[in-house]
Protein backbone atom coordinates (compact mmCIF):
# COMPACT_ATOMS: atom_id res chain seq x y z
CA UNK A 1 0.00 0.00 0.00
CA UNK A 2 1.67 3.32 -0.97
CA UNK A 3 1.27 6.89 0.82
CA UNK A 4 2.25 10.38 0.07
CA UNK A 5 3.66 12.11 3.33
CA UNK A 6 3.60 16.06 3.41
CA UNK A 7 6.50 16.85 5.57
CA UNK A 8 6.83 17.88 7.83
CA UNK A 9 3.83 18.96 9.34
CA UNK A 10 0.83 17.91 6.37
CA UNK A 11 -1.38 14.58 6.84
CA UNK A 12 -0.99 11.49 5.27
CA UNK A 13 -2.75 11.03 1.89
CA UNK A 14 -3.89 7.90 -0.11
CA UNK A 15 -2.50 7.21 -3.24
CA UNK A 16 -5.12 7.69 -5.98
CA UNK A 17 -3.18 5.15 -7.69
CA UNK A 18 -3.85 1.97 -5.02
CA UNK A 19 -6.80 -0.28 -5.29
CA UNK A 20 -9.55 0.43 -3.40
CA UNK A 21 -10.10 -3.32 -2.13
CA UNK A 22 -5.90 -2.71 -0.54
CA UNK A 23 -6.88 0.32 1.22
CA UNK A 24 -10.21 -1.38 2.59
CA UNK A 25 -8.08 -4.26 3.67
CA UNK A 26 -5.25 -2.44 5.17
CA UNK A 27 -7.30 -0.12 6.92
CA UNK A 28 -9.95 -3.08 8.42
CA UNK A 29 -6.66 -4.60 9.70
CA UNK A 30 -5.40 -1.82 11.29
CA UNK A 31 -8.53 -0.85 12.97
CA UNK A 32 -9.57 -4.31 13.92
CA UNK A 33 -6.57 -4.88 15.42
CA UNK A 34 -5.81 -1.32 17.25
CA UNK A 35 -6.54 -2.02 21.22
CA UNK A 36 -6.66 1.10 22.05
CA UNK A 37 -10.43 0.92 22.42
CA UNK A 38 -11.33 4.29 20.57
CA UNK A 39 -14.34 4.89 18.24
CA UNK A 40 -12.34 5.84 14.80
CA UNK A 41 -14.17 6.64 11.83
CA UNK A 42 -14.30 3.81 9.52
CA UNK A 43 -16.84 4.21 6.46
CA UNK A 44 -19.38 1.44 5.67
CA UNK A 45 -18.61 -1.42 3.84
CA UNK A 46 -20.63 -2.26 0.24
CA UNK A 47 -21.46 -5.91 -0.65
CA UNK A 48 -23.08 -4.72 -3.96
CA UNK A 49 -21.42 -1.88 -5.95
CA UNK A 50 -18.54 -1.35 -4.57
CA UNK A 51 -16.77 -0.93 -7.89
CA UNK A 52 -19.00 1.96 -8.69
CA UNK A 53 -16.98 5.33 -9.65
CA UNK A 54 -19.31 7.37 -6.87
CA UNK A 55 -18.85 4.70 -3.83
CA UNK A 56 -15.31 4.65 -4.66
CA UNK A 57 -14.63 8.19 -4.51
CA UNK A 58 -17.09 8.04 -1.51
CA UNK A 59 -14.89 5.34 0.36
CA UNK A 60 -11.71 7.31 -0.71
CA UNK A 61 -12.91 10.23 1.29
CA UNK A 62 -14.28 8.52 4.27
CA UNK A 63 -10.74 6.47 4.17
CA UNK A 64 -8.82 10.28 3.89
CA UNK A 65 -10.98 10.89 7.48
CA UNK A 66 -10.13 8.04 9.01
CA UNK A 67 -6.60 8.51 8.39
CA UNK A 68 -6.50 12.20 9.65
CA UNK A 69 -8.05 11.45 12.90
CA UNK A 70 -5.52 8.47 13.59
CA UNK A 71 -2.47 10.71 12.28
CA UNK A 72 -3.66 13.66 14.54
CA UNK A 73 -3.83 11.44 17.76
CA UNK A 74 -0.82 11.66 19.13
CA UNK A 75 -0.87 8.54 21.08
CA UNK A 76 -2.35 6.26 17.88
CA UNK A 77 0.20 8.45 15.64
CA UNK A 78 3.79 6.87 16.98
CA UNK A 79 1.79 3.19 17.65
CA UNK A 80 3.86 0.43 15.80
CA UNK A 81 0.23 -0.94 14.05
CA UNK A 82 0.30 2.69 12.63
CA UNK A 83 3.81 2.73 11.23
CA UNK A 84 3.40 -0.48 9.40
CA UNK A 85 -0.01 0.22 8.16
CA UNK A 86 1.77 3.55 6.29
CA UNK A 87 4.68 2.40 5.94
CA UNK A 88 5.09 -1.86 6.08
CA UNK A 89 8.74 -1.64 4.04
CA UNK A 90 10.09 0.07 6.61
CA UNK A 91 8.48 -1.24 9.67
CA UNK A 92 8.22 -4.71 8.83
CA UNK A 93 10.64 -6.60 11.43
CA UNK A 94 10.04 -7.91 14.79
CA UNK A 95 11.51 -5.02 17.21
CA UNK A 96 10.40 -7.01 20.55
CA UNK A 97 11.99 -10.65 19.09
CA UNK A 98 15.46 -8.50 18.38
CA UNK A 99 15.72 -6.96 21.08
CA UNK A 100 15.32 -10.35 23.31
CA UNK A 101 18.14 -11.40 21.20
CA UNK A 102 20.67 -8.84 22.14
CA UNK A 103 19.22 -8.72 25.57
CA UNK A 104 19.75 -12.62 25.94
CA UNK A 105 23.63 -12.94 24.83
CA UNK A 106 24.35 -9.87 26.25
CA UNK A 107 24.17 -11.45 29.64
CA UNK A 108 25.19 -14.88 28.83
CA UNK A 109 28.58 -13.72 30.36
CA UNK A 110 27.09 -11.79 33.28
CA UNK A 111 25.86 -14.83 35.33
CA UNK A 112 24.38 -13.22 38.30
CA UNK A 113 21.52 -11.38 36.29
CA UNK A 114 18.51 -13.30 34.63
CA UNK A 115 16.19 -12.63 32.48
CA UNK A 116 12.57 -13.40 33.28
CA UNK A 117 10.15 -11.83 31.03
CA UNK A 118 9.71 -9.04 28.14
CA UNK A 119 7.83 -6.79 28.81
CA UNK A 120 5.30 -5.91 25.75
CA UNK A 121 4.29 -2.91 24.40
CA UNK A 122 4.27 -0.92 28.15
CA UNK A 123 6.42 1.82 26.34
CA UNK A 124 5.34 4.32 23.19
CA UNK A 125 8.49 4.07 21.45
CA UNK A 126 8.39 1.18 18.58
CA UNK A 127 12.11 0.27 19.24
CA UNK A 128 12.54 0.68 22.56
CA UNK A 129 11.29 -2.84 24.89
CA UNK A 130 11.56 -3.37 28.23
CA UNK A 131 12.40 -6.32 30.53
CA UNK A 132 11.84 -7.38 33.73
CA UNK A 133 15.01 -8.89 34.97
CA UNK A 134 16.05 -10.26 38.15
CA UNK A 135 19.39 -11.02 40.55
CA UNK A 136 19.67 -14.83 41.19
CA UNK A 137 20.87 -14.79 44.58
CA UNK A 138 17.72 -12.05 45.43
CA UNK A 139 15.26 -13.84 43.44
CA UNK A 140 12.11 -11.44 45.28
CA UNK A 141 13.89 -8.64 43.87
CA UNK A 142 12.40 -7.21 40.13
CA UNK A 143 14.20 -4.44 38.03
CA UNK A 144 13.64 -3.17 34.61
CA UNK A 145 15.65 -2.96 31.85
CA UNK A 146 15.52 -0.97 28.83
CA UNK A 147 17.02 -1.68 25.26
CA UNK A 148 16.51 0.52 22.68
CA UNK A 149 18.50 1.53 19.76
CA UNK A 150 20.06 4.86 18.95
CA UNK A 151 18.69 7.78 17.93
CA UNK A 152 19.36 11.13 15.46
CA UNK A 153 20.69 12.97 18.74
CA UNK A 154 23.20 10.37 19.85
CA UNK A 155 26.57 12.52 19.86
CA UNK A 156 28.23 10.94 22.91
CA UNK A 157 30.97 8.11 22.37
CA UNK A 158 30.32 4.54 23.49
CA UNK A 159 32.49 4.44 26.23
CA UNK A 160 30.90 7.36 27.59
CA UNK A 161 27.36 5.13 27.76
CA UNK A 162 26.47 2.48 29.77
CA UNK A 163 23.32 0.18 30.73
CA UNK A 164 20.79 0.89 33.50
CA UNK A 165 18.25 -1.01 35.58
CA UNK A 166 15.39 0.98 37.35
CA UNK A 167 13.85 -0.99 40.73
CA UNK A 168 10.88 -2.19 39.07
CA UNK A 169 7.54 -0.55 40.87
CA UNK A 170 4.37 -2.44 40.91
CA UNK A 171 2.56 0.77 41.72
CA UNK A 172 3.81 2.30 38.16
CA UNK A 173 3.92 5.23 37.18
CA UNK A 174 2.22 8.75 37.79
CA UNK A 175 0.77 8.20 34.48
CA UNK A 176 -0.49 4.89 35.53
CA UNK A 177 -2.25 6.80 38.78
CA UNK A 178 -4.15 9.31 36.60
CA UNK A 179 -5.30 6.67 34.13
CA UNK A 180 -6.39 4.21 37.18
CA UNK A 181 -4.09 1.88 34.69
CA UNK A 182 -2.23 -1.17 35.50
CA UNK A 183 1.54 -0.68 34.70
CA UNK A 184 2.17 -3.63 32.55
CA UNK A 185 -0.42 -3.45 30.43
CA UNK A 186 0.00 -2.25 26.64
CA UNK A 187 0.98 1.70 26.39
CA UNK A 188 -2.33 2.02 23.82
CA UNK A 189 -4.77 0.37 26.46
CA UNK A 190 -3.38 2.13 28.93
CA UNK A 191 -3.81 5.69 28.15
CA UNK A 192 -6.21 5.67 24.55
CA UNK A 193 -9.51 5.88 26.16
CA UNK A 194 -9.64 5.81 29.37
CA UNK A 195 -12.90 4.81 31.31
CA UNK A 196 -12.82 7.26 33.80
CA UNK A 197 -11.30 10.98 33.23
CA UNK A 198 -10.33 12.58 36.24
CA UNK A 199 -6.85 14.79 37.71
CA UNK A 200 -5.60 14.82 41.08
CA UNK A 201 -6.10 16.39 44.11
CA UNK A 202 -4.97 19.79 44.64
CA UNK A 203 -1.88 18.79 47.27
CA UNK A 204 -0.48 15.79 44.92
CA UNK A 205 -0.52 18.46 41.85
CA UNK A 206 1.60 21.05 44.22
CA UNK A 207 3.77 18.15 45.77
CA UNK A 208 4.45 16.02 42.65
CA UNK A 209 4.55 19.06 40.37
CA UNK A 210 7.39 21.23 43.28
CA UNK A 211 9.47 17.38 43.49
CA UNK A 212 9.50 17.42 39.44
CA UNK A 213 10.71 20.87 39.29
CA UNK A 214 13.15 20.49 41.85
CA UNK A 215 15.20 17.74 40.21
CA UNK A 216 15.22 19.77 36.74
CA UNK A 217 16.60 22.49 38.65
CA UNK A 218 19.28 20.36 39.45
CA UNK A 219 19.60 18.76 36.54
CA UNK A 220 19.89 22.00 34.60
CA UNK A 221 22.60 23.31 37.14
CA UNK A 222 24.70 19.93 36.68
CA UNK A 223 24.46 20.47 32.72
CA UNK A 224 22.78 17.46 32.28
CA UNK A 225 20.44 17.28 28.97
CA UNK A 226 16.70 15.56 29.68
CA UNK A 227 14.17 16.74 27.31
CA UNK A 228 12.14 13.75 28.12
CA UNK A 229 9.99 14.50 30.99
CA UNK A 230 6.11 13.68 30.86
CA UNK A 231 3.66 11.64 33.34
CA UNK A 232 4.96 8.09 32.23
CA UNK A 233 8.80 8.72 32.47
CA UNK A 234 7.75 9.85 36.52
CA UNK A 235 8.13 6.60 38.85
CA UNK A 236 6.18 6.99 41.96
CA UNK A 237 7.66 5.50 45.74
CA UNK A 238 5.47 6.40 48.17
CA UNK A 239 5.06 9.86 47.69
CA UNK A 240 7.85 10.51 46.02
CA UNK A 241 8.19 11.07 42.37
CA UNK A 242 11.48 9.50 40.53
CA UNK A 243 12.31 10.46 37.26
CA UNK A 244 13.36 7.74 34.36
CA UNK A 245 14.79 7.70 31.17
CA UNK A 246 17.89 9.48 31.84
CA UNK A 247 19.68 8.14 29.42
CA UNK A 248 17.63 9.02 26.80
CA UNK A 249 18.87 12.28 25.74
CA UNK A 250 22.26 10.34 25.89
CA UNK A 251 21.24 7.69 23.57
CA UNK A 252 19.94 10.52 21.35
CA UNK A 253 16.40 9.76 21.13
CA UNK A 254 13.47 11.84 20.89
CA UNK A 255 11.37 13.54 22.97
CA UNK A 256 7.96 12.22 23.35
CA UNK A 257 6.26 15.77 22.76
CA UNK A 258 8.83 16.65 20.09
CA UNK A 259 6.05 16.96 17.44
CA UNK A 260 4.86 19.60 19.44
CA UNK A 261 7.77 22.15 20.40
CA UNK A 262 9.42 21.47 17.33
CA UNK A 263 6.39 23.97 16.11
CA UNK A 264 7.81 26.57 17.93
CA UNK A 265 10.77 28.61 17.32
CA UNK A 266 10.91 29.95 20.97
CA UNK A 267 11.55 26.25 22.57
CA UNK A 268 14.56 25.70 21.49
CA UNK A 269 17.02 24.73 24.44
CA UNK A 270 16.92 22.04 26.67
CA UNK A 271 15.55 24.30 29.51
CA UNK A 272 12.71 25.17 27.66
CA UNK A 273 11.67 22.08 26.73
CA UNK A 274 11.71 20.88 29.65
CA UNK A 275 9.74 23.57 31.37
CA UNK A 276 7.02 22.71 28.04
CA UNK A 277 6.93 18.97 28.87
CA UNK A 278 6.28 20.15 32.41
CA UNK A 279 3.37 22.05 31.05
CA UNK A 280 1.99 19.16 29.35
CA UNK A 281 2.60 16.96 32.28
CA UNK A 282 1.04 19.64 34.73
CA UNK A 283 -2.34 19.62 32.56
CA UNK A 284 -2.41 15.91 32.29
CA UNK A 285 -2.30 15.93 36.23
CA UNK A 286 -5.12 18.58 36.73
CA UNK A 287 -7.89 17.71 34.46
CA UNK A 288 -6.80 13.71 34.13
CA UNK A 289 -6.00 13.83 29.94
CA UNK A 290 -3.55 15.50 27.61
CA UNK A 291 -4.84 18.55 25.96
CA UNK A 292 -6.62 18.58 23.06
CA UNK A 293 -4.46 20.94 21.11
CA UNK A 294 -1.49 22.89 21.48
CA UNK A 295 -1.08 26.07 22.27
CA UNK A 296 -4.22 26.01 24.72
CA UNK A 297 -7.06 28.92 24.43
CA UNK A 298 -8.70 28.66 27.31
CA UNK A 299 -8.33 26.49 30.01
CA UNK A 300 -11.66 24.41 31.99
CA UNK A 301 -12.18 24.97 35.67
CA UNK A 302 -9.25 23.55 37.55
CA UNK A 303 -9.31 23.03 41.50
CA UNK A 304 -6.99 26.55 41.62
CA UNK A 305 -6.34 29.91 39.99
CA UNK A 306 -3.12 29.30 40.50
CA UNK A 307 -2.65 26.31 38.63
CA UNK A 308 -4.09 27.65 35.86
CA UNK A 309 -1.97 30.54 36.07
CA UNK A 310 1.21 27.96 35.48
CA UNK A 311 -0.76 26.40 32.67
CA UNK A 312 -1.12 29.96 31.13
CA UNK A 313 2.63 31.00 31.43
CA UNK A 314 3.69 27.64 29.58
CA UNK A 315 0.90 26.67 26.83
CA UNK A 316 -0.95 29.72 25.82
CA UNK A 317 -0.39 30.63 22.30
CA UNK A 318 1.58 33.93 24.22
CA UNK A 319 3.92 32.31 25.94
CA UNK A 320 4.85 30.38 22.57
CA UNK A 321 5.56 33.29 21.25
CA UNK A 322 7.44 34.88 24.32
CA UNK A 323 9.80 31.67 24.98
CA UNK A 324 9.16 29.47 28.15
CA UNK A 325 9.75 30.67 31.71
CA UNK A 326 12.19 29.36 33.86
CA UNK A 327 12.42 26.39 36.10
CA UNK A 328 13.35 29.28 38.71
CA UNK A 329 10.37 31.37 37.82
CA UNK A 330 8.06 28.50 38.03
CA UNK A 331 8.83 27.46 41.44
CA UNK A 332 8.67 30.94 42.83
CA UNK A 333 5.02 30.80 41.48
CA UNK A 334 1.80 30.67 44.21
CA UNK A 335 1.30 26.74 43.50
CA UNK A 336 4.50 25.64 44.44
CA UNK A 337 6.10 28.26 46.46
CA UNK A 338 4.53 26.98 49.89
CA UNK A 339 5.33 23.00 49.16
CA UNK A 340 7.06 21.77 52.03
CA UNK A 341 9.60 18.99 51.01
CA UNK A 342 9.69 15.97 53.73
CA UNK A 343 12.38 14.04 52.00
CA UNK A 344 15.79 15.38 53.54
CA UNK A 345 17.83 12.98 51.42
CA UNK A 346 20.18 14.99 49.11
CA UNK A 347 20.37 13.97 45.18
CA UNK A 348 23.82 12.56 44.20
CA UNK A 349 24.98 13.07 40.60
CA UNK A 350 28.53 12.64 40.16
CA UNK A 351 30.09 13.86 36.65
CA UNK A 352 33.60 13.21 35.85
CA UNK A 353 35.21 16.14 33.91
CA UNK A 354 35.62 15.05 30.59
CA UNK A 355 32.33 14.03 30.41
CA UNK A 356 30.68 17.24 31.46
CA UNK A 357 32.40 18.67 28.35
CA UNK A 358 31.00 15.75 26.11
CA UNK A 359 27.55 16.38 27.68
CA UNK A 360 27.93 20.28 26.97
CA UNK A 361 28.96 19.81 23.09
CA UNK A 362 26.31 16.85 22.74
CA UNK A 363 23.93 19.55 24.33
CA UNK A 364 24.68 22.33 21.61
CA UNK A 365 24.42 20.02 19.04
CA UNK A 366 20.62 18.33 20.03
CA UNK A 367 20.16 22.17 20.18
CA UNK A 368 21.24 22.60 16.79
CA UNK A 369 19.77 20.30 14.83
CA UNK A 370 16.30 20.91 16.70
CA UNK A 371 16.51 24.82 15.67
CA UNK A 372 17.50 23.57 11.84
CA UNK A 373 14.45 21.56 11.88
CA UNK A 374 11.82 24.23 13.66
CA UNK A 375 13.06 26.53 10.71
CA UNK A 376 12.61 23.95 7.80
CA UNK A 377 8.70 23.46 9.66
CA UNK A 378 8.37 27.21 9.55
CA UNK A 379 9.69 27.30 6.02
CA UNK A 380 7.34 24.92 5.11
CA UNK A 381 4.29 25.99 7.14
CA UNK A 382 4.52 29.68 5.50
CA UNK A 383 5.07 27.87 1.93
CA UNK A 384 0.92 26.14 3.00
CA UNK A 385 -0.62 28.65 4.37
CA UNK A 386 0.24 30.51 0.83
CA UNK A 387 -0.87 27.94 -1.19
CA UNK A 388 -3.95 27.92 0.62
CA UNK A 389 -4.53 31.18 0.69
CA UNK A 390 -4.20 31.84 -3.01
CA UNK A 391 -6.50 28.26 -3.60
CA UNK A 392 -9.32 29.72 -1.52
CA UNK A 393 -12.31 31.00 -3.14
CA UNK A 394 -12.01 33.77 -1.97
CA UNK A 395 -8.71 34.74 -3.82
CA UNK A 396 -10.27 32.68 -7.13
CA UNK A 397 -13.25 35.20 -7.12
CA UNK A 398 -10.27 38.29 -6.77
CA UNK A 399 -8.33 37.21 -9.39
CA UNK A 400 -11.12 36.50 -12.04
CA UNK A 401 -12.58 40.31 -10.94
CA UNK A 402 -8.87 41.51 -11.57
CA UNK A 403 -8.62 39.73 -14.99
CA UNK A 404 -11.67 40.70 -16.51
CA UNK A 405 -10.77 44.35 -15.66
CA UNK A 406 -7.68 44.16 -17.18
CA UNK A 407 -9.29 42.53 -20.11
CA UNK A 408 -11.49 45.27 -20.37
CA UNK A 409 -9.02 47.51 -19.80
CA UNK A 410 -7.01 46.13 -22.70
CA UNK A 411 -9.68 46.10 -25.00
CA UNK A 412 -10.45 49.85 -24.15
CA UNK A 413 -6.42 51.15 -25.16
CA UNK A 414 -6.65 48.78 -27.80
CA UNK A 415 -9.48 50.38 -29.48
CA UNK A 416 -8.21 53.74 -28.59
CA UNK A 417 -4.90 52.76 -30.22
CA UNK A 418 -6.96 51.72 -33.74
CA UNK A 419 -9.13 54.70 -33.76
CA UNK A 420 -5.84 57.44 -33.43
CA UNK A 421 -3.80 55.47 -36.04
CA UNK A 422 -7.12 55.30 -38.68
CA UNK A 423 -7.62 59.11 -37.70
CA UNK A 424 -3.92 59.70 -38.87
CA UNK A 425 -4.06 57.34 -41.70
CA UNK A 426 -7.27 59.43 -43.10
CA UNK A 427 -5.59 62.81 -42.37
CA UNK A 428 -2.19 62.08 -44.26
CA UNK A 429 -4.29 60.66 -47.23
CA UNK A 430 -6.63 63.75 -47.92
CA UNK A 431 -3.98 66.39 -47.14
CA UNK A 432 -1.07 65.06 -48.39
CA UNK A 433 1.06 66.21 -45.58
CA UNK A 434 2.47 64.76 -42.64
CA UNK A 435 0.67 63.83 -38.87
CA UNK A 436 0.32 67.52 -37.27
CA UNK A 437 3.14 68.25 -35.25
CA UNK A 438 3.41 67.84 -31.66
CA UNK A 439 5.32 67.57 -28.63
CA UNK A 440 7.35 64.67 -28.38
CA UNK A 441 6.21 64.26 -24.67
CA UNK A 442 2.80 64.94 -25.79
CA UNK A 443 0.40 62.33 -25.15
CA UNK A 444 -2.05 61.03 -28.23
CA UNK A 445 -4.28 63.25 -29.27
CA UNK A 446 -8.46 61.74 -28.91
CA UNK A 447 -9.55 61.25 -32.54
CA UNK A 448 -11.81 64.39 -32.53
CA UNK A 449 -9.25 66.18 -31.34
CA UNK A 450 -7.17 65.33 -33.96
CA UNK A 451 -9.55 66.30 -36.86
CA UNK A 452 -10.36 69.19 -35.83
CA UNK A 453 -6.90 70.20 -35.71
CA UNK A 454 -6.00 68.70 -38.74
CA UNK A 455 -8.74 71.25 -40.66
CA UNK A 456 -7.34 74.32 -38.79
CA UNK A 457 -3.74 73.71 -40.53
CA UNK A 458 -5.07 72.52 -43.68
CA UNK A 459 -6.75 76.40 -43.48
CA UNK A 460 -3.76 78.07 -42.77
CA UNK A 461 -1.78 76.42 -45.52
CA UNK A 462 -3.72 77.20 -47.93
CA UNK A 463 -4.20 80.88 -46.92
CA UNK A 464 -0.82 81.40 -46.68
CA UNK A 465 0.03 79.63 -50.67
CA UNK A 466 -3.03 81.47 -52.20
CA UNK A 467 -3.08 85.08 -50.61
CA UNK A 468 -4.45 87.76 -53.88
CA UNK A 469 -2.28 89.96 -54.17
Amino acid sequence: MAFMEKPPAGKVLLDDTVPLTAQIEASQSLHSHTISALSLPLPPKKLIGNMEREFIAERQKGLQAYLDVITSHHILSNCELVKKFLDPNSYSVNYTEIALQHVSMFFRSEPKWEVVEPLKDIGWRIRKKYFLMKIKNQPKERLMLSWADLGPDKYLSDKDLHFFFWPFSEKGTLKDLIYKAKPKDPFLKKYCNPKKIQGLELQQIKTYGRQILEVLKFLHEKGFPYGHLHSANVMLDGDTCKLLDLENSLLGLPSFYRSYFSQFRKINTLESIDVHCFGHLLYEMTYGRPPDTIPVDSFPPAPSVFVVSVLESILTCEAMKNGMPTVARLLQMPLFSDVLLTNSEKPQFKVPTKLKEALKTSKECIEKRLTEEQKLIHQHRRLTRAQSHHGSEEEKKKRKILARKKSKRSAYESGEEHSAKYSNSNNSAGSGASSPLTSPSSPTPPSTAGKLKSHYSVFFFFFFFFKPP
